[in-house]
């Protein structure tokens, strides 16, 4: 089967691509399911309950979130209705939401998409490799195909969670830091792995930020309130292929489309 996964959909450039290039991507590369990192498609911050409703109606299956999944506060009570909007699994209990979403493919194979946030200059929350270790052993072990989401800062933090569920998962692919990375290959267990799938949203920017503002905060160090970009929209993402039967990866690519 062929998934395929979108990095950080930044604000209403990435929004535009997705629903540009989406059906297209589908058809073109014969998706089964399709999964993107939403945590910054409402302005670049956050993600509101009619912006996810408008990206699942396009066509995604399942949206990932990191960081910012609870920055907009009518959000919360939303995760509990809508399931196939995750936010990071090892966030504490107690807080609305859920990272782990089970269902079936187009093809009618099963699937679980699992979304878990680094701790390395990120946030203090739960561990996330015990937590995958809680998630993969509460899965139904006929569900083969398992997609993760790590959203985390430090390149080293990724390679290690990509070695840590090798053999046990179809693919971990990266997200947070916005820039792609050309390391996408398959582990020896068979899962399909990249640092960072990068963003969909404004290039012509400093990680989707207008990149004149950020200038000033580097010149400077004074802040100021951030605006997403405009320029430069681009999306980013990876395909991968796996085998349903055992839910090792067979191929990996990453795909590039341009406004």
């Amino acid at each position: 089967m062929n998934i395929l996964f979108i990095g950080d959909i930044f604000a209403s450039g990435g929004r535009g691509m997705v629903a540009e290039h989406l059906n297209k991507l589908i058809s073109e590369y014969k998706i089964d399911l399709s999964i993107a990192n939403a945590e910054n498609s409402a302005g670049g911050f956050g993600i509101t309950p009619l912006i996810a409703e408008e990206l699942l109606a396009l066509g995604l299956d399942v949206l990932t979130g990191g960081n910012h999944s609870f920055d907009k506060r009518e959000i919360h009570d939303y995760l509990d209705r809508q399931t196939r909007l995750l936010r990071p699994a090892n966030y504490p209990n107690g807080l609305p939401g859920s990272g782990v979403y089970m269902a079936t493919a187009r093809n009618g194979v099963p699937y679980a998409v699992l979304n878990l946030q680094g701790r390395a200059q990120m946030s203090t929350i739960d561990c996330p490799f015990r937590k995958a270790d809680e998630l993969l052993a509460a899965l139904d072990p006929s569900i083969k195909i398992r997609i993760f989401d790590f959203h985390a800062e430090l390149t080293s933090e990724k390679v290690a969670m990509g070695w840590y569920l090798d053999g046990r998962a179809t693919a971990m692919i990266g997200t947070h830091t916005h820039i792609p990375t050309a390391d996408q290959r398959i582990l020896p267990g068979g899962l399909a792995y990249q640092t960072d799938a990068g963003m969909t949203g404004p290039y012509d920017s400093v990680i989707g930020v207008d990149k004149e503002i950020i200038l000033r905060r580097f010149l400077t160090g004074l802040g100021g309130r951030m605006e997403a970009a405009r320029h430069g929209v681009e999306l980013h993402g990876a395909v991968i292929e796996a085998d349903e039967s055992t839910g090792k990866a067979i191929s990996i690519r990453r795909i590039r489309c341009i406004k």
